[in-house]
């Protein structure tokens, strides 16, 4: 899985999983955009930019602010040839019955409509390039209801449609869309909101960034709309 020369757009950058993401590709030689909604999260992480690190600020909502800075990314390292739609998040508490606008609201926006404004971004200059990956974060709950986190679970099973959806539209122009299925990742956050349970068995953020690296990798280039469960030992 050799990324020298190609460039990876990897949202939600500075998150646990964004960080593991940006760590192997970069392993493997890639240029990396690195995109987040505000410079210092990016600066606290990285540092600073680089010959092959460019730091991108937009909020994933704002359409015009996404272009924007997929285009200065394309203007530096002349395309993307990687997007990894990393960024998202996790209500839950609920019933259906019970579920407020904002949580319904929150969860679409930053699950769904974040992934939505990147590949409306990103997928016209792979078009033209006649080439991409595309690996988007779905949930392995996606795959059915679960108590208390519908909305939750209904925005991650939207990422999937899309995927395939995506895949099917994109297919013919040699550009591969997938998603992988986490459960539990293990992070700090995790672990302070679950003491009682064992991290063992959770997903390593590591574990998760090969997985996607895989999937934007030539070695998958047969594959197409697939929805693979990353569970770890849970």
């Amino acid at each position: 899985m050799d990324f020298n020369k190609r460039t990876v757009l990897i949202t939600g950058a500075a998150g646990n999983l964004g960080q593991a993401v940006a760590k192997a590709f970069a392993e493997r030689g890639a240029n990396l955009v690195l995109l987040e909604r505000q410079q210092e999260s990016l600066v606290q992480v990285y540092g600073t930019e680089s010959a092959h690190q460019m730091f991108a600020v937009a909020d994933l909502l704002d359409q015009q602010q996404v272009r924007h800075v997929v285009q200065a990314a394309c203007d530096r390292f002349g395309r993307i040839d990687v997007l990894c739609n990393v960024a998202g998040g996790f209500r839950m508490g609920s019933p259906v019955h019970e579920t407020s606008d904002e949580d319904w609201n929150f969860l679409f926006d930053v699950n769904a409509r974040s992934m939505l404004h990147a590949v409306r971004a990103v997928a016209p200059q792979m078009i033209t390039a006649g080439q991409g990956k595309i690996v988007n974060i779905g949930a392995n709950a996606a795959q059915k209801g679960v108590s208390q986190m519908g909305a939750y679970c209904a925005a991650k099973a939207a990422v999937i449609r899309l995927t395939e959806s995506m895949a099917a539209e994109l297919r013919e122009h040699h550009i591969n869309v997938n998603c992988v299925l986490p459960s539990i990742i293990d992070t700090p956050e995790n672990r302070a909101a679950m003491p009682d349970a064992d991290p063992s068995r959770w997903v390593a953020p590591e574990a998760l960034a090969d997985a996607i690296a895989f999937l934007a990798s030539d070695d998958a280039r047969a594959i197409h709309g697939a929805a693979i469960p990353v569970t770890g030992l849970s």
